[in-house]
């Protein structure tokens, strides 16, 4: 029967009210929703609440259930069923096919997750992955089994015949979900994959050819950017995409989507001693040698620190150009010293530098910082450095989720991000409500005018808590501020788990435990651990006892840059009806106050002087949470201009992708259709207009592979090496010099878009000039493929020796390796030469001379580098 226990939904009363009340109740609460919904459809907000048709659905799969008698059915007999509609699933369906097949699939589910897994299917779970099938993000609370809902739709789209991917926030969530989810699919006949990192190429593939596919993001997308390196076709991992559904969908469409996925390879020779420079940044002076800006996100030498760094170094002008490495090298010495901390922007581990992700609190894996900045950090700390090599291929998250014809996903914290889910992914949103009211306690904010008064009143908190024997989980916002908690519990006898980027693989355990009498749990930030906090811990017996002294008490350290990470660490508490509550303990002094100047702000308008007792003011706390509104403003301001330069970069590399791929797929030869894309590239990109709305991201028509060789040298060619071979190397040759020119592409788009805010200063637009540029750029990049191509095999047809492919350099680079990169680590304070107000505009510039300097030189030097490295891989020509 149908689940009515929740009067959001229905009509029908619930088992402590009266059947007229709570039809009432019921009645109005469906009237609601339907008004907010048409007023969100009106204001252009594609937020639902109106779950009614969903609701329509849910009872028709239920009422499937029961007439098909599925609970009655061998699992032989589910297994045909399935097969059966998985041919009509493969065939073109009418709209009312689909809507029955929709409808016998999630029953067949139903009944499949109930064996498989003894899990009774809610019908909010139904509902959420209703939405998904509609291509939705649903936002269903925490601890309401979103792992189960995503199975709905999972094995919708995989009984298509087509590939599914879950893309989970972490390898242990993929792992997990995908063994505890696999028994229904594989009782449905469908087959299921784990993608881990470090998988051989042979796994993955076999992976990747599975039904449905667990897997982080990026390393999913790090596998497509290996495949668009690849030869043979045995050396492809990814079959076509179809479908995407994304776990904490507003975590990694929104927080990840920004940082690049780079595939490198190749290695450069020795750049400057970062070692040395290390040394000589170390003994400069703030506010003498170099200054911060006000929300010290950049850094820049006064004329004085370039002196005292010039005598140090003893090399004369830092300015001349047999300098130029020690410039670029020393604004980056500059950077790591000044403004990146050790426990908080990254730890040192096992000889390694590791950042730390400032959203989760977790390390990110193969995350690197750009260019000579890697280097930088780890001469700093004194551990050995890695490689950084030359970038092969690139693409944004954003943008690799745009290459699934079906995007869907789900998290517990959506509705507060919709214009960015509808303006970069084309995604509503429809919000389902828990399974059980929400009863958890939301607290105000203690306010404190400084970190001594914070950490003291937390301490006296914790210790109060833990002494009535109720379970605490405390957020931090740092590795740093986590252990100096703990410290100063420890001095009280207080004792903690403390779980943190230092000793994530202890999660598990730690997590386990978070809910008992008693425990007390300090850990950077929750947001996607993806793992419930049971009240009792891992004894049952104890869930009585901690729900009657209040649940599980959250307490949050810092407020955050987004106010869904600090709704995700309150969602912590209060699980599936749960009782449960939460509190932010904050200073003026905490970071994200003094980055934002708030700080000095907020204590002049108020008149504050440092106490050691809590602020009790609700204006302040209200200007603090406009504060906050503000800070997400300005990043949704950054990412929208980040989207605006990579969108005409990820067109470009659509456009060479399709090239790739028409000679990847040739088997005849050297047959490579030559046509011009400047027309449709030049009418495209001079518009400046490159938001995702209302441009298409797909190569435009007639983007053809940009070589066909001459009558005259495939014959030449055929009657040297025949006809088969010819085209062989003819492919190779292609791929290659296709690779080359495309990485070689990227490095100047690198360059330029260092240093083309400084059109400002003219008056001029730097979008539009990075656009005009970068498109002039690669209307080049054909005819300088086609070039390359031909005189490679020129050469090889008027050489008499044999042509060995590898010896002669036309192979891919020897090694390589995946890395994210911060798109936004150097601000280089260009903000302040964007105003119009040209006097302005030219004193900021003067003012941050020095900084610009060192980016275009740094530029300048990466060039020559590519150049170098370019050179030896061209050794053929």
């Amino acid at each position: 029967m149908i689940d009515t226990s929740h009067r959001f939904f229905f009509k029908g009363r619930r088992k402590d009210e009266d059947s007229q009340g709570g039809a009432a109740t019921g009645l109005r609460s469906a009237f609601r929703a339907r008004l907010q919904t048409a007023f969100n459809r009106f204001r252009g907000v594609p937020v639902e609440t109106d779950l009614a048709r969903y609701v329509r659905t849910v009872r028709k799969i239920r009422a499937s259930h029961d007439t098909e008698g599925l609970a009655r059915k061998s699992d032989e007999k589910l297994g045909r069923l399935a097969v059966s509609l998985r041919r009509r699933l493969e065939d073109e369906l009418s709209t009312e096919d689909q809507e029955t097949a929709r409808i016998e699939t999630f029953a067949l589910v139903d009944e499949a997750a109930r064996r498989a897994t003894s899990l009774a299917v809610h019908d909010v779970q139904m509902i959420a992955g209703l939405a998904m099938v509609d291509g939705k993000i649903a936002e269903l609370p925490t601890g309401e089994g979103k792992t189960l809902a995503a199975v709905f739709p999972a094995a919708l789209f995989a009984l298509t015949g087509r590939a599914v991917h879950i893309l989970t926030f972490n390898d242990y969530l993929a792992r997990r979900d995908a063994a505890w989810m696999g028994p229904i699919y594989r009782l449905l006949g469908l087959s299921v994959g784990v993608v881990q990192e470090g998988l051989d190429k042979t796994a993955k593939r076999a992976a990747y050819a599975c039904d449905v596919v667990y897997s982080t993001a990026k390393e999913a997308g790090f596998d497509y950017l290996r495949d668009r390196l690849a030869y043979e076709r045995d050396e492809l991992v990814h079959r076509p995409f179809y479908a995407a559904l994304v776990d904490e969908a507003d975590s990694i469409l929104i927080d990840e989507a920004r940082i690049p996925l780079v595939i490198a390879g190749t290695a450069g020779g020795p750049g400057a001693d970062a070692g040395r420079l290390a040394a000589v940044v170390r003994g400069l002076d703030r506010g003498k040698d170099y200054e911060t800006d006000a929300e010290n996100a950049n850094v820049f030498p006064t004329d004085a620190g370039i002196g005292r760094i010039e005598r140090l170094l003893g090399c004369g002008n830092l300015f001349a150009p047999e300098n130029e490495m020690f410039l670029a090298a020393v604004h980056c010495a500059l950077h790591a010293e000044t403004l990146l901390e050790r426990d908080v922007d990254y730890i040192v581990r096992d000889g390694r530098v590791e950042i730390v992700d400032e959203f989760t609190g977790r390390i990110m894996d193969k995350r690197h910082w750009p260019d000579g900045l890697q280097a930088a950090v780890e001469a700093k700390e004194n551990v050995r450095r890695g490689s950084e090599g030359r970038i092969l291929g690139s693409i944004t998250l954003q943008h690799f989720f745009r290459l699934y014809p079906a995007l869907c996903g789900m998290t517990a914290t959506a509705k507060t991000s919709f214009r960015e889910l509808k303006e970069f992914y084309g995604l509503g949103i429809v919000v389902v409500p828990p399974h059980r009211p929400c009863v958890r306690r939301d607290l105000p904010d203690v306010v404190f005018t400084h970190k001594e008064a914070k950490l003291s009143a937390l301490v006296r908190e914790i210790a109060s808590v833990h002494a009535a024997d109720r379970p605490v989980l405390v957020g931090t916002s740092s590795v740093r501020e986590s252990e100096e908690l703990a410290d100063a519990l420890d001095e009280t006898g207080v004792p903690c788990d403390v779980l943190n980027a230092k000793n994530d693989e202890l999660e598990a355990a730690v997590i386990a435990r978070a809910g008992a009498p008693g425990a007390v749990t300090i850990s950077t930030n929750m947001a996607g651990r993806g793992t419930d906090i049971k009240l009792g811990g891992p004894r049952e017996e104890e869930l009585g006892k901690v729900a009657a002294l209040g649940g599980l008490y959250v307490i949050g350290t810092n407020r955050h840059e987004s106010l869904r990470i600090d709704s995700q660490l309150r969602g912590r508490a209060g699980r599936q009806g749960d009782p449960g509550s939460s509190r932010f303990f904050i200073s003026l002094e905490d970071d994200i106050f003094e980055r934002y100047g708030l700080s000095r702000r907020l204590f002049k308008r108020y008149r504050l002087e440092r106490r050691a007792v809590a602020v009790e003011n609700e204006l302040l706390r209200k200007e603090i949470l406009h504060g906050q509104r503000v800070i997400e403003g300005r990043n949704l301001d950054i990412r929208r201009a980040l989207w605006d330069y990579s969108t005409l970069v990820e067109t470009q590399r659509q456009i060479v992708a399709g090239w790739r791929d028409r000679v990847f797929d040739s088997g005849r030869g050297p047959g490579l259709a030559r046509g011009s894309t400047s027309a449709v590239l030049a009418r495209g990109y001079a518009t400046g207009e490159w938001r995702a709305e209302g441009s298409s991201l797909d190569p435009p028509a007639g983007a053809d592979a940009p070589f066909r060789p001459s009558p005259e040298l495939l014959a030449a060619g055929s009657a040297r090496f025949g006809r088969e071979p010819f085209g062989h190397i003819a492919r190779r040759a292609a791929l290659f010099h296709i690779d080359s020119a495309w990485a070689d592409h990227l490095a100047w788009l690198a360059d330029l878009r260092e240093g083309i805010h400084l059109v400002a200063i003219g008056r001029n637009e730097p979008l539009q000039e990075f656009q005009k540029a970068a498109t002039a750029a690669f209307l080049g990049l054909q005819e300088k493929i086609g070039y390359a191509v031909r005189k490679t095999l020129e050469f090889f047809v008027e050489r008499d020796s044999p042509v060995d492919l590898e010896t002669e350099g036309l192979k891919g680079p020897s090694s390589t390796w995946t890395y994210l990169v911060n798109d936004d680590q150097f601000g280089w304070g260009v903000e302040l030469v964007k105003g119009t107000n040209i006097g302005f505009a030219a004193g900021a510039a003067a003012f941050y001379g020095p900084l610009f300097v060192f980016a275009l030189i740094a530029n300048r030097l990466k060039r020559s580098r590519h150049k170098g490295e370019n050179g030896a891989a061209g050794g053929v020509l």
